[in-house]
């Protein structure tokens, strides 16, 4: 019997899925929480179905922590091919406008991506999961309306040129989250004077993770096939999607006080602000906010899970 037969687990931890190309992220993630047969699972930003890599899986209370990982920095790898807009900003889009023009050069292209990074505004695209009087924004798209959206300020560290030509380019990005990467194409299209899609795209990381950690679906379901224990040790633990974050050891009495909804005195010496918090003989057991006064609060509990110390990322 595989895995997936057996009845529910509390399992936690995070799993770096590569996601493959023509699968929606919700349709992966419940593949993957079949597999591990979790009680609970949920994904940290949506991949559209044509784009490929980095989709970070939060299983039981990992998920707890999934807001981190939202707001995280993001890299892509996108190829965009100029001359045509779709309805998506994507290639499973429909053409909707075309033209002969394109980027004059390579060097005109690159003066135009250094008008992008830093700090800039986007207007989230229609086919988008964003909400409008309830209702999704790619419902109403499906539907044929287009409504007003609020422009959304956004952050481009790293926009680089990887490989060009008059019909395709290649670009690296390094992004804050909430980015939309069709519309960015979209707009240095048009800020070059041409219109464009994407046509590949591939999500390389999300802080603090890199490419080299993902592991394919292909691999989930051979190790599901062997049993449980192969696909826990696919598992990084939960506080791995926070390593930047203080770490604050408690004593059993405070790790008691601040488990049933108490400040305690913990944090000397730690900047204000969120926190890891570890707790002797149970291991990591959550996000605090330190203060000034060297008080910690408790801001999202984790149930206890194995021993994991700090520094030992």
């Amino acid at each position: 019997m595989t895995p997936a037969g057996r009845g529910k687990r509390d399992v936690s931890g995070l799993l770096l899925l590569d996601k493959p190309p023509g699968m929606t992220s919700n349709a992966a993630l419940q593949r993957v929480k079949r597999l591990c047969a979790a009680r609970k699972a949920g994904h940290t930003g949506s991949l559209d179905p044509i784009a490929t890599g980095m989709l970070p899986l939060c299983l039981g209370e990992a998920t707890k922590l999934s807001a981190f990982l939202l707001k995280a920095e993001k890299t892509y790898r996108v190829t965009a091919r100029f001359g045509t807009r779709t309805d998506t900003g994507d290639a499973a889009g429909k053409a909707v406008a075309e033209t002969a023009q394109r980027p004059r050069d390579r060097s005109q292209l690159e003066a135009v991506l250094s008008r992008f990074v830093g700090e800039t505004e986007q207007v989230p695209p229609m086919y988008s999961a964003l909400k409008h009087k309830g209702r999704r924004l790619y419902e109403l798209a499906r539907a044929g309306q287009t409504v007003e959206r609020a422009p959304r300020r956004i952050r481009i560290r790293l926009f680089e040129l990887e490989e060009y030509s008059p019909v395709e380019a290649v670009f690296l990005v390094a992004c804050g989250g909430g980015v939309y990467v069709r519309t960015l194409i979209e707009d240095v299209a048009e800020a070059a004077g041409s219109l464009a899609h994407v046509s590949a795209l591939r999500r390389l990381g999300v802080a603090p993770f890199e490419e080299s950690g993902m592991v394919t679906m292909d691999r989930v379901e051979a190790v599901a096939a062997e049993g449980f224990s192969g696909l826990d040790a696919l598992l990084l633990p939960a506080d791995a999607a926070v390593p930047s974050l203080p770490a604050v050891r408690l004593s059993a009495s405070e790790s008691f006080h601040l488990q049933r909804g108490n400040p305690v005195a913990a944090a000397r010496g730690t900047r204000p602000g969120p926190v890891r918090l570890y707790a002797d003989a149970q291991g990591f057991i959550g996000i605090g906010e330190a203060t000034i006064d060297g008080q910690v609060a408790p801001r999202r509990l984790l149930k206890p899970q194995a021993e994991h110390l700090p520094g030992s990322e």
